[in-house]
Formats: structure tokens, C-alpha cells, sequence
């Protein structure tokens, strides 16, 4: 533990060049006292580090003076793919080992592009959850992750949809992070499925299972994705819209609407409203969309969505008096 901390030491000063013992202190979240130690016992190792006194003074290595320590363990290697989701890196226990990873890279480049990626970092930043939902805090989501980087079967309590519960026995090929909710992909009984993270009640790990050579968790999750999404939205409605509903239509439908908007050929009418299809949900959930858009909406077709519309609205009303 102590020599990765004096590694993180040794790395720190020598990308970001003079830095106080408070900052270190800080970056790597212990005691200043313990910084002190730290520096003593790099200078015993031969390491060329020195203090500058004074209110602008800190340690910083010699001039020229570059480690070449900089070799990745196999956990931060699996942590760079997360380097522009922090949030979901320390979801899955790699938080740390994701900062000691981007360390080590920034030391081993060159001077010009070290410069060049600290500046990218300080202008773009990536920040997947929507406004009203952030990544879901899972404690199972690490053992999960676990099995899937170590090819071992689960058996896990899962909660489905209508809160049955069933006990599977699955194998983990794939993490996805979807709108700031966590899936795994697994295959069970010889067929892909897909689990949502936080439906899984308990879990047992089991033995190691030979993981398909042919499985492609990117084209998984598209195929699966664009099924479900037709699951989902089995029904149409003929609908007319304002200028305004237009515009909320990627908000409230999300990429299924904004998608059929874009698609939608209808010329706007004098006052600007178009007609076009929109794809919605069975039942209740249907009537909630159509009805986020107020006065902005006309359902024209099918006949009886457009009665059970009229008979929300109804409802409404005679609440308001």
C-alpha cells in the first residue's frame, strides 16, 4: 500500500511539477504527517526531490528528472475505459484505480502532450445522467463487475417486472450503463438476456464458464435495444402538434419521438402545426405522454385512444370544477 502511495508521490510531482505538501495531502487523502514520511523516504531511495521554502514553497523534483515506473496493473488498465466517467468507474469500485491509471499515462508522455491532455481535461467534461436521474448507487453492482471481468457464473435472486421473483443461473458477458441505470448482459439457459442491476435481490457466485469467442456486447445491446424499443412503443397515434409541442417532443418522448419528428414529412399548416405519427406506449402510460403536452396536442387517430384522451381530459377538468 505504501509503495503505490509513494509511486502517486513520485507521479504527481513529477506532472504537475511544484506542489505543497497540503495538495499532496489532499490528492492522495491522508495526513500531511504522512506526506513528510512520504518525501523522506524518496529522497532515501535516491529519488532527487527537494523543498522550496517559503509561503510559494513546496517539493518538486530536479530538472530532466523522469521515473519510468509507469507500467499499468491489470486493474488500471480495465479502469481507462471509464476515464470520462468517474462517477460510474467508483460505482464500480475502480474510482482509485482509475486516478492512479491517468497518473501513470500523464508521466509517460512527453512534456508537450501532457500539456496538450491536461488542457482537453479542463474543457471537456462528460456527464452522462439526465438532469432528473443520476447513476443508480448499486453495493452488488462490484461483485457483478467482478464476475464479469473473472468469467464466473451467478446465481441471483432477480426481481422481474410484476414483482415475480425467479432465481437464475446465468453467466455475465457485459456491463451496460444506460440513462444513468446499470444492465447486464448474460446468457442463461443458452439464450442472451438482459438483467437490470437493480432488480437483482442476491447473488452467489459460482464457477468459471468459457466465455463466447463470436459475442459482441456493442451489437448485442443495439439488437437488443431496438427490439425492446419496439416492445415498448407498439402503438401509433396520428397526432397534431403546435410550434411548441414540437420543440418539447425530443424532452418528453425522448429519441423515439424526436426520431419520428425528424422523419415526419408533413408540411406545417398556416399556423404551424404538422401532422405526423408518433409512436406510444399500450395503455395508461400513453395517455400520461400525450397529456405532458397540454393544449400543444390533438390526437386524431386511432379512435379510441383519441376517447380515452378526451376522457382524461374530462376527468381533469371536473376536478377544477
Amino acid at each position: 500500500m505504501r509503495a503505490s502511495r509513494l509511486l502517486s508521490v513520485l507521479l504527481l510531482l513529477q506532472n504537475r511539477g511544484r506542489m505543497t505538501a497540503d495538495e499532496l495531502a489532499g490528492e492522495l487523502e491522508v495526513s500531511v504527517r504522512t506526506v513528510y514520511r512520504d518525501i523522506e523516504a524518496l529522497s532515501a531511495a535516491g529519488v532527487p526531490v527537494y523543498a522550496d521554502r517559503g509561503r510559494t514553497g513546496g517539493y518538486q523534483l530536479v530538472d530532466g528528472y523522469r521515473t519510468r515506473l509507469t507500467g499499468l496493473t491489470e486493474e488500471e488498465a480495465r479502469s481507462l475505459s471509464l476515464a470520462g466517467l468517474p462517477a460510474a468507474a467508483s460505482e464500480l469500485g475502480l474510482g482509485t484505480v482509475l486516478a492512479a491509471a491517468q497518473l501513470k499515462l500523464y508521466a509517460a508522455l512527453p512534456a508537450d502532450l501532457r500539456d496538450r491532455a491536461a488542457s482537453v481535461s479542463q474543457r471537456f467534461y462528460l456527464d452522462v445522467p439526465g438532469w432528473h436521474r443520476g447513476i443508480e448507487s448499486l453495493p452488488q453492482l462490484a461483485e457483478v463487475a467482478e464476475a464479469v471481468w473473472q468469467t464466473r457464473r451467478l446465481r441471483i435472486e432477480y426481481r422481474r417486472w410484476g414483482n415475480q421473483e425467479v432465481t437464475r443461473e446465468i453467466e455475465p458477458l457485459g456491463l451496460i450503463l444506460k440513462g444513468g441505470s446499470w444492465y447486464l448482459a448474460a446468457r442463461c439457459e443458452g439464450n442472451d438476456r438482459t438483467y437490470r442491476i437493480s432488480r437483482i435481490e442476491g447473488m452467489e457466485t459460482l464457477g468459471e464458464f468459457r466465455r463466447p469467442l463470436d459475442f459482441d456486447l456493442a451489437e448485442y445491446w443495439r439488437a437488443w435495444s431496438e427490439q425492446f424499443e419496439r416492445r415498448l412503443y407498439s402503438r401509433r397515434a396520428v397526432v397534431r402538434l403546435s410550434p411548441l409541442a414540437q420543440t418539447l417532443v425530443p424532452f418528453y418522448l425522448g429519441a423515439v419521438g424526436a426520431r419520428a419528428l425528424r422523419e415526419a414529412s408533413a408540411v406545417p399548416d398556416e399556423a404551424g402545426w404538422v401532422q405526423l405519427e408518433l409512436p406510444v406506449e399500450q395503455g395508461r402510460p400513453a395517455i400520461g405522454e400525450l397529456l405532458r403536452f397540454g393544449a400543444g396536442l390533438q390526437v386524431l387517430e386511432p379512435a379510441d385512444l383519441r376517447e380515452e384522451v378526451a376522457e382524461a381530459i374530462r376527468e381533469m377538468g371536473a376536478h377544477y370544477g
